[in-house]
């Protein structure tokens, strides 16, 4: 009689890559409209950008808010995120970085950095970033004709680093241009658009488009 072939053992669960929507933002140049509220495809801009990092494989997530922190849980469906408040959110992006960053929940391999008002990025660009960053790149950006661009990936090592030079608008800046021999730059001009929504023309090209 053949012995019973062992059972296989259980798939090693892959770490989870945690989203860091970067909302906090006041919109000065739109007015004083806040980001995150900002109309898109008859829904507030955040809730885009939550379902954009979902569909490309990032949870948890993680939503900074500063401009209009009251409103936005209220104006937004973000069930299922963590909310953090950055009170500093007009010293510049550096503070919602850090606020952020410190809320990540351990056990997670990296996080993708993802800004509220890139409305062009597709859950398809996050997914390559995902990828790469399994394969083995510690640091990933979406590259867009060979330029970088966002959204970025922070693996859980350089996170401390990050936080560290996250200083006015800068963001992730100073850590990307030191470890620039380790950024695996992905490129995504194919399937996004790194475009900012900053201005009325913008908002009025995107709300046409």
């Amino acid at each position: 009689m053949t012995p019973a072939a062992a059972p296989a053992p259980p798939p090693v669960p892959t770490p989870p890559v945690a989203a860091l929507v970067l909302a906090a933002g006041g919109g000065r140049r739109l007015g004083g409209r806040p980001k995150a509220l900002l109309p898109f495809r008859g829904r507030p801009l955040v809730e885009h950008a939550v379902r954009v990092v979902r569909e490309g494989g990032c949870d948890p997530v993680l939503v900074v808010l500063g401009a209009a922190r009251a409103r936005v849980p209220v104006e937004a469906e973000l069930s299922g995120c963590t909310l953090v408040t950055n009170p500093d959110w007009a010293e510049g992006m550096g503070g919602s970085l850090r606020a952020g960053l410190a809320a990540v929940p351990p056990g997670c391999s990296g996080v993708l950095v993802f800004l509220v008002d890139t409305p062009g990025v597709t859950p398809a660009a996050v997914a390559r970033l995902l990828a790469a960053h399994r394969s083995g790149a510690a640091l990933a950006a979406a590259g867009y004709a060979g330029r970088r661009g966002h959204p970025v990936l922070i693996g859980a090592a350089h996170l401390a680093e990050a936080a560290a030079g996250a200083r006015g608008d800068a963001g992730a800046r100073e850590l990307l241009n030191r470890r620039r021999a380790e950024l695996r730059l992905v490129e995504c001009g194919d399937i996004a658009v790194p475009d900012d929504l900053d201005t009325p023309a913008d908002l009025a090209r995107w709300s046409a488009g």
